[in-house]
């Protein structure tokens, strides 16, 4: 039965007003109002059920609030499955044209709009965003929070290049290239002709082997006075890595972060096919991520490095205007810090001179799992192997002054002192192999609040500086040992339920009542954290090796621990908080204020409130998955 005339334009402009139906084609949009109808649901009735067969009807909250129950009648615990105005049930039950799992009841006397199973599946089928929305429902809903959040950036941050631009749209149209034994002269001329700051160095195959730009031949040609008959095989700077052109904007920028160099090349199955630039990538950029990042590891002094540390905020800035995700973002920061302290630490032994025994700079907890934001303090230690003849404690007496002189050195930068003393001079986190074992085996097998709270920060260690080999080598050991301990885990579980996501009893988000962060939520005790234990745990059931959180679930995903469907929407939840958290730091750093994770919901947009409820509902279902599985 089609809509009458008369209240057509009230549902258009009631769906107008929600996703997904805001992004649809005017065509689809009057398709769906015309086939809606409107129906009155009073308190307590039940609008779907398990028992009434097959789903027949697609729900639109319109008024009021529904809540999802389990069949034996239970609520979700503390309101997780209630919906709100403009939210939609059951679209799984439709696709799959089987019953409900849930049931949907009134928690108060309700509006919905219905809307016929027929209807629903032409729907479905006509329109592509509507389409979308059913199969990824809250990874669409993130994609039009990220355009809102991509243009709010953008608007005081000049560049608008997107980093998820392939890279065969930024390839220059004059690419140019020379042979190894081209003489430096012909090279430059290259360059002048086609007005190219750089040049690709190729083999007789065509595989880049190098290349040469303007700083180079100022550096390693003009100043020492280089023939410039000099073939450029001797002056040019080797590549070891190459992109396609399919690859995406925001690699290249990792790249020369990662490489300090400001071009890469980019290979189409083997055989060159042109140079990127940084200029290419942020032409409009007041930082560059080439730029900064040799900055940083040539930086003679602290002071240098404080003021660049200060730079890495707007370059984050730009990167978010320019559509990065969080996880690109917080790859970056980490790659960035990672720089930091390596140059911190090669400034301190410069002072106190290098150690006789090789040692390796560990970082913990965030940093461990390439997860940092700009709010970040230290979480370090060190694995050392002592010189011959000498023992762990001689070894550690000498390690310890130069973790001293890092740590203080850190913390001028801008990485504050860790409150729980998890730092390299702290003798306790300045261990040999067999001592980081020895202190692991007592957390694993005497699984004390103590020892849980710090595994879930030290089991998250990667090497940051020095040798990897005895780093893996605890890591294998680590896995074994976590593997095969379940009671360890079943503790590590119910750890991992003390923080909840804070949702309330009717629905709406569980508010703080505490002086300065009144009426706000903590982004990352209560949002991010679930997800890094709950990938943590299931990490360390499944021996499997990665520290970063998505890493982490995605690994789980591919080795069958976790279904497809789940990870990737675990996924999604844990980067929109992340990335709201990102955004929170960034308003704070601009306004000169102390960065913290508190924020007011009440100050988001209708679309950021709802699926920061959805992501919140997805860390519950998390946490219900290990309390299913341990049995807690």
């Amino acid at each position: 039965m089609m809509q009458p005339q008369s209240n057509l334009q009230s549902v258009l402009d009631f769906l107008r007003r929600h996703a997904p139906f805001n992004r649809m084609a005017e065509n689809h949009l009057e398709f769906l109002a015309k086939r809606l109808k409107l129906a009155f649901v009073s308190k307590d009735e039940v609008i779907t059920g398990p028992d009434e067969g097959v789903a027949s009807r697609f729900y639109i909250l319109k008024q009021g609030r529904v809540r999802g129950e389990t069949p034996d009648g239970r609520t979700a615990e503390d309101g997780a499955w209630e919906l709100v105005t403009g939210e939609s049930f059951p679209i799984g039950a439709l696709l799959a044209k089987r019953a409900v799992h849930t049931l949907h009841r009134a928690v108060e006397d309700s509006f919905v709009y219905e809307l016929e199973r027929d209807d629903f599946q032409q729907l479905f089928n006509k329109s592509p965003v509507f389409q979308d929305f059913c199969t990824r429902r809250l990874a669409s809903l993130l994609d039009t929070a990220m355009r809102e959040m991509r243009a709010a950036s953008a608007h005081d941050v000049t560049g608008d290049s997107s980093l998820n631009t392939p890279l065969r749209n930024l390839l220059p149209s004059n690419r140019i290239q020379c042979l190894p034994d081209t003489p430096v002269r012909d090279a430059l001329l290259q360059m002048e002709q086609s007005q190219r700051r750089s040049i690709a160095i190729v083999d007789e195959n065509e595989q880049a082997i190098g290349l040469i730009t303007l700083r180079d031949v100022m550096s390693r040609v003009t100043l020492p006075q280089v023939d410039i008959s000099t073939p450029v095989r001797e002056v040019m700077t080797k590549v070891t890595d190459t992109l396609s052109p399919s690859d995406f904007a925001y690699e290249a920028a990792l790249q020369m972060a990662q490489s300090g160099i400001g071009h890469v090349c980019i290979a189409e199955e083997g055989r060159f096919v042109g140079l990127v630039s940084e200029r290419d990538l942020f032409s409009l950029q007041r930082v560059g991520l080439g730029n900064l990042s040799r900055a940083i590891k040539s930086a003679d002094d602290i002071p240098t490095l404080k003021q660049l540390r200060v730079d890495m905020q707007q370059l984050v800035s730009q990167m978010m205007a320019q559509g990065a995700s969080v996880e690109q973002l917080t790859q970056l920061i980490s790659t960035l810090n990672d720089h930091v302290t390596q140059r911190i630490i090669l400034i301190c032994q410069a002072q106190t001179g290098r150690p006789a025994m090789p040692f390796t700079w560990l970082s913990f907890g965030s940093e461990g799992r390439l997860e940092q934001t700009l709010k970040t303090d230290q979480d370090n230690g060190i694995l050392f192997t002592p010189a011959p003849g000498q023992s762990d404690e001689e070894a550690r007496k000498q390690l310890l002054p130069l973790a001293s002189l890092i740590n203080e050195a850190l913390n001028e930068v801008g990485f504050p002192l860790c409150p729980g003393n998890i730092m390299a001079r702290n003798p306790e986190c300045c261990l040999s192999l067999e001592e980081w074992k020895a202190r692991f085996a007592k957390w694993v097998e005497a699984g004390t609040p103590d020892n849980l709270l710090k595994s879930t920060i030290f089991f998250d260690f990667r090497t940051l500086y020095g040798p990897d080999e005895p780093v893996e080598e605890l890591r294998r050991w680590l896995l074994e040992k976590t593997a095969g301990n379940s009671l360890f885990r079943r503790m590590l579980a119910e750890n991992c339920l003390r923080n909840r996501p804070p949702l309330g009893l009717f629905g709406d988000f569980k508010l703080s009542n505490h002086g300065k962060f009144d009426k706000s939520v903590d982004l990352k005790l209560h949002g991010i954290t679930p997800f890094v234990d709950g990938a943590r745990l299931i990490s360390l059931q499944h021996k499997l090796a990665k520290t970063n959180t998505l890493d982490r679930l995605r690994s789980a995903s591919r080795a069958g621990a976790l279904s497809e469907n789940d990870a990737e929407a675990w996924i999604n939840a844990y980067g929109y908080i992340q990335l709201l958290r990102m955004r929170n730091h960034q308003r704070q750093a601009e306004r000169g204020e102390v960065m913290h994770n508190y924020l007011e919901p009440d100050a988001l947009n209708s679309l950021d409130r709802r699926i920061l409820k959805e992501a919140f509902r997805q860390a519950r279902k998390l946490q219900t998955k290990l309390s299913l599985e341990y049995q807690l």
